[in-house]
């Protein structure tokens, strides 16, 4: 019988990370730092193994394969669709923008990116780069990255707890030093870099910046347009933090109970982000705290939360 499954996270050490996933949220690794926390992934670069139960240690894509893609959805998928990630930035990302899928199919036979970051924690004083300054063009920007001067054209936000930013494929943006978030995302890892504060990787050798790809996806949408797709497929309520196309995401403080469902429609992700319970599917009970991911399969109708947490909810339908 198909039920909620805990998934081991998929850990990524990039220059930028810091190490408050392993201090507060208890993740083991090796690894100097943990930038990302990979918490639902199936791809050849980051794949999560399953933690206990039937199918304790073997991975999502062997989970899948046993059981169906109907565990995902009713509906076909070119590729699983969802990214979730835990990111925590002790020093500035590059500034970057994604494709949209039909260039990312074109040019890297991969889908686009859209995806939306929930601000978990921010030190104080934390920015984040959202767009680029109005009125600034294309071509305005191409000659401020030939001219060194990206930095003046592009739109800084201060940034607190429980902040929501939409970013639509095309969109320049990047997260800023000091910014702990959960980010929900289509399952593509291309990232066109178009400025990286001239640092030196690991190879000792400036980090690839990928400019003429950048500049050819570039949209600067006004917050309204933002908007208008960020809840394109729902009305915006008080727990809906996106509902468009790709994904509908959706935070709950859960102070006693709740109760979750999930059709033939899709599955859904449960990051725990802060507190401990309980999930009860059957009368079966598996254990929930900060930093937990559940797979919950497409299909299996109701299941109940209890306990003090909070929690995001992301579905593809």
């Amino acid at each position: 019988m198909l039920k909620p499954i805990k998934l081991n996270p998929v850990f990524k050490e990039i220059i930028w990370g810091g190490s408050r996933l392993k201090s507060e949220y208890n993740k083991k690794s090796d690894l100097n730092n943990i930038a990302e926390s990979w918490e639902l992934t199936v791809r050849p670069d980051g794949m999560n193994t399953i933690v206990g139960g039937e199918f304790d240690g073997i991975t999502m894509e062997e989970y899948i394969k046993i059981n169906g893609e109907s565990v995902i959805s009713n509906q076909k998928q070119p590729f699983f669709p969802l990214l979730i990630k835990f990111i925590d930035a002790e020093d500035n990302l590059s500034v970057q923008v994604h494709p949209d899928d039909e260039y990312g199919l074109k040019n890297a036979n991969s889908l686009g990116k859209t995806e939306m970051w929930y601000i978990i924690d921010a030190k104080p004083g934390a920015q984040l780069v959202y767009g680029l300054k109005d009125g600034v063009s294309n071509e305005e920007f191409a000659q401020a990255i030939k001219d060194g001067k990206v930095e003046e054209k592009l739109n800084y936000v201060s940034v607190k707890k429980d902040d929501v930013f939409f970013i639509p494929s095309g969109l320049v943006h990047a997260i800023g030093s000091g910014i702990l978030l959960a980010e929900i995302q289509q399952n593509s890892n291309i990232t066109y870099r178009v400025y990286d504060y001239n640092r030196i990787g690991k190879d000792g050798k400036p980090r690839e910046l990928h400019v003429n790809d950048a500049l050819n996806v570039i949209v600067n949408r006004s917050p309204e347009e933002i908007e208008k797709i960020q809840f394109s497929t729902n009305v915006k309520n008080t727990n809906t933090l996106a509902s468009c196309e790709y994904f509908t995401v959706e935070k709950h403080n859960i102070s006693d109970i709740y109760i979750g469902f999930t059709d033939e429609e899709s599955f859904a992700s449960l990051l725990c982000l802060d507190g401990n319970g309980t999930i009860i599917y059957n009368n079966e009970e598996f254990a929930l705290s900060k930093g937990d991911s559940y797979f919950i399969p497409a299909g299996i109708g109701e299941f109940k939360i209890t306990g003090k947490l909070e929690v995001i909810i992301s579905k593809i339908k």
